[in-house]
């Protein structure tokens, strides 16, 4: 050892050591290595309750190393704080998918049983009573509706990172036809038009593609303007992603909400509008995310909107 900073020398008296010794046991593997690459290299040593970061610099013609040291204690302290917090939020998430999975799941089944009691009231005794009752009944079957289909789209959103198929090579095309198939009865109602260029294949989960797909198109036709919903479906080659988008003519909305829209439950228009429960694109972030790609959108006020996302040309998880 020729020189050591002092923070490294610090360590050296460590190990009753100094400069002008040879290097200590557990740094001679690094040693050789350095000289034999001609390169610096770092190791992490424990000293008490400090953690020094080392770095070994080579000198070759005079067959000595210098050492230089820095305290990372507090940095590593931090690192380790992160990932303790990263693991319990991991778990978290898990717990409250867990959760949202079996209390969605669970309540199924007594909601369609007062769904389908409140509905026989209303066929059975609607006309017979006052105007207030069959209001009132009125009242309890819309909710009741509007309940299922919140329990619906709570148990999508729980299986997006749970009930998950493996990644195998699907095609888009393929994928976009299934959705578009599924949302038959909204294009003719709505007399809608779907086009796209031809898509790629890549390492998906099929079900959820589709899923995918399915609601940005949805989402597209239903927040149509006076026009006759127009939606396109292009995808541009990158180096090291697909970038799709969904394209449509509808109404749009303030830029300001385009992070907003992702976030479950979030509406921007009333219900007396437009439907929904605002999950739909809290859905299509998951997938998204769970496929290692970002999903974006932009859009103006009257002027559409278009929804952005990619997925690597390698698999997610």
């Amino acid at each position: 050892m020729l020189f050591a900073n002092q923070a490294a020398f610090l360590q050296l008296i460590d190990w009753k050591l100094e400069p002008g010794k040879p290097v200590p046991q557990n740094l001679v593997c690094s040693t050789r290595a350095a000289f034999e690459t001609q390169t610096s290299k770092t190791i992490e040593i424990a000293c008490g309750k400090s953690i020094f970061s080392i770095i070994i610099v080579p000198a070759p013609r005079e067959e000595y190393v210098n050492l230089y040291g820095h305290n990372i204690t507090k940095r590593k302290l931090t690192e380790d704080e992160l990932l303790h917090n990263m693991e319990e939020l991991k778990n978290s998430n898990a717990e409250l998918e867990q959760f949202a999975y079996v209390a969605s799941h669970d309540l199924k089944e007594p909601l369609r049983m007062v769904t389908s009691y409140v509905q026989l009231l209303e066929r059975r005794y609607k006309g017979k009573l006052d105007l207030d009752a069959d209001e009132c009944i009125g009242f309890i079957v819309e909710g009741a509706k509007r309940m299922q289909k919140l329990i619906n789209d709570l148990l999508s959103f729980s299986q997006v990172g749970t009930r998950t198929q493996p990644f195998t090579l699907t095609s888009c095309d393929t994928a976009l036809a299934q959705a578009v198939d599924n949302l038959q009865v909204a294009i003719r109602d709505n007399k809608a038009k779907i086009t796209h260029d031809p898509l790629p294949e890549v390492l998906a989960d099929e079900v959820q593609l589709v899923q995918l797909f399915q609601n940005l198109v949805g989402n597209a036709i239903k927040f149509h303007g006076d026009e006759a919903p127009q939606v396109c479906i292009s995808v541009d080659e990158h180096e090291q992603e697909w970038v799709f988008s969904v394209r449509d003519n509808g109404i749009g909305f303030d830029p300001q909400y385009a992070q907003q829209i992702f976030t479950i439950f979030q509406r921007l228009h009333d219900r007396s509008h437009f439907d929904g429960n605002g999950i739909g694109l809290a859905i299509c972030k998951k997938i998204v995310q769970r496929h290692d790609g970002r999903i974006w959108v932009e859009s103006q006020p009257g002027k559409g909107a278009t929804f952005f996302f990619t997925l690597p040309k390698t698999g997610g998880k």
